[in-house]
């Protein structure tokens, strides 16, 4: 493996993260928490940019990882999570509840796949399709978190 799939493999999984034998990607989502904090309080047109930009980024890395790695999916790429994680929590304040939630409501989406995330798993291939349904999943987790805002806000 050259120094540029070692690259690729190292971003993929999370700076190693997706190695770790249990859970890989609830530890790869735990990664993109400091991306979300990073992106709190920004411009939201902003941080929607920066985020639709790591998810291309992600995708190409995704794939190219399955490639060297000769495997679909592998549960070892964890660069989705890290996007839909901070996908979840994108123009939202970073506060130890959103944090949370936004955590545990992500897992469990990317876990369920609702339509059409779990479409786009079985039907889409390489990068698009280990990426895309996360990114769904996250963007299902940062409507919930907006709702749980609307309905219990207690001001």
């Amino acid at each position: 493996m050259n120094s540029r799939d070692k690259a690729v493999i190292w971003l993929a999984t999370g700076l190693g993260a997706g190695r770790v034998p249990f859970a890989p990607g609830t530890f790869g989502s735990i990664l993109g928490l400091p991306l979300a904090w990073g992106l709190a309080g920004r411009d939201p047109a902003v941080a929607f940019m920066v985020l639709a930009l790591f998810s291309v980024v992600a995708i190409w890395i995704a794939g190219r990882a399955e490639a060297i790695l000769q495997r679909k999916d592998a549960a070892a790429i964890v660069i989705d999570e890290i996007a839909g994680t901070a996908i979840a929590l994108a123009g939202l304040p970073f506060t130890l509840f959103n944090a949370a939630a936004g955590f545990a409501a992500f897992r469990i989406l990317d876990i369920v796949k609702p339509f059409p995330a779990r479409l786009i798993d079985t039907r889409m291939s390489g990068g698009a399709g280990v990426v895309l349904d996360d990114v769904v999943a996250g963007i299902y987790a940062n409507l919930l978190l907006r709702l749980v805002a609307v309905f219990f806000n207690p001001t």
